[in-house]
């Protein structure tokens, strides 16, 4: 009875948590950095706030967006926003459909398949996806224009390349994180590692790509809209013309097909996840 007690003693059947700040620190710390470098920002930057919230700015912008109104809705002007539109829409599908391809095939040899994979190509196809994704659309599009040239197929290419980056460095974290049992159970078959990942791990992890891609999707609608300002086609190569020229009227309707475009494919890609992760 006595030599149960003191193994009692010895050993709590629990333990008090930690105290709150010490349980917290790292956080705390975290967070403290953090407001710091926020307070910094404001300091650092010349913010004028005093002249942006000024009657005389608001007056300004007020008359400048009374300029957008009333839009251009000649029918010869709609029909080409319709083209440069659906000429956005590809370049977005395009790009987006490239990168995912690219990117599982980059993501492959750059996750870890199980405990015993060597891995001998990870960091550099992780450096490689890297350099990908951290040159902006905006960049890849004005270095593919001198090789591919003013339009769509360079504004498709810049997509393709930057989101490629992107996807394959989700894909492999997707990857990496897959249920281990069913490709261990093939292996201890004899299957190879091509078989294994085709038929246990792809199959767990299909409808996370996919959800990826379809969110990559609706970023690259937004980007591909813009490009146009380097030259690359559809909404943004108008929208840069025509406010070029303050022709605010046909700029007011450049600007309400984004907008409609934008929020169609939003609708459609979260539908497409819900339905997907269901």
């Amino acid at each position: 009875m006595a030599g149960h007690s003191r193994s009692t003693a010895a050993n709590p059947p629990y333990r008090l948590p930690p105290p709150l700040f010490h349980a917290r620190c790292k956080a705390c710390w975290f967070v403290a950095a953090l407001l710091a470098l926020v307070v910094a920002s404001f300091v650092s930057l010349d913010l004028r706030w005093s002249e942006f919230l000024s009657a005389d700015a608001a007056r300004s912008m007020g008359k400048f967006v009374g300029e957008f109104f009333p839009p251009d809705t000649k029918p010869e002007f709609l029909a080409r926003v319709a083209v440069a539109t659906w000429e956005t829409f590809a370049m977005s599908a395009l790009g987006t459909a490239l990168a995912a391809v690219f990117g599982l095939l980059l993501a492959i040899p750059a996750s870890r398949m199980h405990e015993r994979d060597p891995a001998r190509g990870r960091m550099p196809t992780r450096w490689l996806l890297n350099a990908l994704r951290s040159i902006p659309e905006l960049v890849w599009a004005g270095l593919l224009l001198i090789a591919a040239g003013l339009g769509p197929f360079a504004g498709t290419l810049a997509l393709a390349a930057h989101t490629t980056g992107v996807l394959g460095r989700l894909f492999a974290e997707a990857i990496e994180n897959m249920p281990r049992g069913p490709g261990a159970a093939l292996r201890t078959q004899g299957v190879g590692e091509a078989r294994v990942f085709l038929y246990a791990g792809l199959p767990e992890v299909l409808p996370q790509l996919m959800s990826y891609t379809l969110y990559r999707w609706e970023n690259n609608i937004r980007a591909a809209a813009v490009l146009g300002v380097v030259g690359a086609g559809g909404l943004g190569q108008m929208l840069q013309f025509h406010m070029g020229l303050f022709h605010m009227g046909k700029t007011a309707t450049i600007l309400g097909a984004m907008l409609v475009m934008v929020a169609c494919v939003d609708a459609l890609s979260y539908g497409a996840r819900r339905w997907l992760t269901r």
